[in-house]
């Protein structure tokens, strides 16, 4: 059973719903003035979408799936994003 939990745990998969994009994102955005905020905007505009953030946040926080993926990880992870 550990072997196959092991398994289940290293090869699952973390996708996100629906559809967004760089203006749902600016949309989200629009009331935080806050610089990770900006950061993380300006990121995307150079990039021009936010597919890249999208597939690298999932393959981020597929790290944290056994310790738990909450808001505190998932706003470290932007910021570590809009950093790169």
């Amino acid at each position: 059973m550990k072997e196959l939990i092991k398994y289940l745990l290293d090869n699952l998969y973390l996708d996100f719903q629906g559809e967004i994009t760089l203006e749902t994102v600016r949309g989200f955005l629009r009331e935080d003035d806050g610089r990770e905020a900006r950061q993380l905007l300006a990121k995307l505009i150079e990039e021009k979408g936010v597919d890249d953030m999208l597939i690298t946040l999932a393959d981020c926080l597929r790290e944290h799936i056994r310790t738990g993926v909450n808001e505190r990880v998932v706003q470290e992870q932007l910021s570590t994003y809009s950093e790169s």
